[in-house]
């Protein structure tokens, strides 16, 4: 599933394309600012920015300059200006596409299909990284301070997506006998895992509980 960031501060426009690609089966997050659309695609990175050149605080054409510096995700520019010097600048810069408001909804979706269609098969980037050199574990894109049982369980977990762990199954992980009696310390970690992740991400919850089972890591809840 295709994420598209759409960078416009007019909402109007932000709900027409945002109805438009999610009815195609695209996720979209909305943002008003160039600098916050920057931000946001160092943290999580989109699969495709539809980029407004009239922003309030940096315009597109410098958003996409600066996106650019980092970034080879693809643009689409959406702009009242419709000279052709505009239009040579945009794709000059580094943009895929470039739209001239008002547009076709429908044509939009259609643009951005044909773009990522062109670019190649959309790879989500990771949402965790596991460093085992330095014992860190990175969630989108910010390190976590873990103790080292927080570490050996969330590696656990992160290295068999999906799969149901049992608390014995999780004490073992950390290198605690699984007669030792401390099954419910595990849940204790795992409130104190949960914790740390929703400090990086509050509505994500990658740790899911199975009642009388255990626990697992669900990628997509992540």
């Amino acid at each position: 599933m295709a994420h598209i960031l759409i960078v416009e501060d007019e909402a109007a426009i932000a709900d027409t394309l945002i109805f438009a690609l999610q009815g195609e089966g695209f996720t979209t997050t909305w943002l008003t600012l160039g600098q916050a659309a920057l931000a946001h695609q160092r943290q999580t990175p989109a699969d495709l920015v539809i980029l407004d050149i009239g922003l309030p605080d940096i315009s597109g054409f410098e958003t996409c300059k600066q996106l650019r510096r980092f970034s080879e995700v693809p643009v689409m520019f959406l702009s009242a200006r419709d000279g052709e010097i505009d239009r040579v600048v945009g794709l000059e810069i580094g943009a895929d596409d470039y739209v001239v408001k008002p547009f076709s909804p429908r044509e939009v979706a259609a643009r951005v299909r044909a773009i990522l269609k062109r670019v190649g098969p959309v790879v989500a980037p990771a949402v965790f990284q596991i460093d085992l050199e330095r014992m860190q574990i990175t969630y989108r894109g910010q390190p976590l301070s873990l103790t080292r049982h927080e570490f050996r369980l969330l590696q656990s977990l992160l290295e068999q997506p999906e799969r149901v762990f049992s608390r014995e199954q999780l004490l073992d992980a950390v290198g605690v006998p699984a007669d030792a009696g401390y099954e419910r310390n595990i849940d204790t970690h795992i409130k104190s895992l949960r914790s740390k992740l929703r400090s990086v991400a509050a509505q994500a919850e990658p740790i899911q509980t199975h009642r009388g089972l255990g626990y697992s890591y669900s990628p997509g809840n992540s």
